[in-house]
């Protein structure tokens, strides 16, 4: 494996996740964000990741590897349609599910989403502006770093094994988010896999990147509706306290 590919996964593998898991702790431990810090982090994300696939994509061409090789490509346009649509129908539809499930439970039983949907997600109009071009930039520049290059990259190095391919992108991609705990993990290794078996099928990332985007948008405009709607209902039916009995003397 050449140093610099070898450099490029060690940053994806321990710099990102380090670094990101800190950084959401140090976020999550402050009191509020206005709408200038979640621009900001907004802003600084998508600085940086198009910053990692600059110069990903810059040494990739310094050694010859070409867009097919990195499913920059539409080999099978009608399969990749295909492929796209169902699933961006299948992840869209369950991440909506999954957050309508959550806004039931109580809110102390919803964890992590509830203070991201609370601390970092779009809470107004320009907040969601932001973060739709936030989950643009997230969809094009993970899927072409974690299915494209790192893909492609542990596929040459394990002898052209997709399986090993599959599993090793998969496993950087949920490391990526670590910030997430465990059950975070569990489920982008999934997603991971999931979409790992799209770029196989069609050798495109196309597929991916469609679902990617959808399923962050549902996530990051959706989530703090239903979490706070669930949050004022409850609060609606829970019971009024009752005044005390009067204990002085009658009259």
């Amino acid at each position: 494996m050449p140093w610099d590919f070898a450099i490029i996964l060690v940053v994806l593998g321990v710099l990102v996740p380090w670094r990101g898991a800190a950084r959401i702790k140090q976020i999550l431990a402050r009191p509020r964000l206005d709408t200038p810090d979640r621009l900001a982090l907004y802003a600084s994300t998508v600085a940086f990741q198009w910053f990692a696939v600059g110069v990903t994509a810059w040494r990739c061409h310094a050694r010859g590897i070409t867009a097919p090789h990195l499913a920059l490509a539409f080999p099978e346009p009608e399969l990749t349609v295909a492929t796209t649509l169902a699933l961006t129908l299948l992840l869209g539809g369950s991440q909506l599910y999954s957050l309508r499930r959550l806004a039931r439970l109580p809110t102390d039983r919803q964890g992590f989403l509830h203070h991201m949907a609370r601390k970092v997600m779009p809470q107004n109009s320009v907040e969601a502006l932001a973060f739709v071009a936030l989950a643009a930039t997230v969809a094009l520049c993970e899927e072409f770093l974690y299915r494209g290059f790192v893909f492609a990259v542990i596929q040459d190095a394990a002898h052209d094994s997709l399986l090993l391919a599959a599993l090793g992108s998969s496993a950087l991609f949920a490391l990526a988010h670590l910030y997430q705990g465990r059950r975070g993990l569990r489920s982008t290794f999934t997603v991971g896999l999931v979409f790992a078996g799209t770029r196989t099928l069609t050798g495109s990332l196309a597929p991916s990147i469609v679902a990617h985007l959808v399923a962050d948008l549902i996530a990051g405009l959706r989530a703090p509706r239903l979490l706070a709607a669930q949050a004022a209902s409850a609060q609606l039916e829970s019971p009024r306290a009752t005044p005390p009995p009067d204990s002085g003397a009658h009259r």
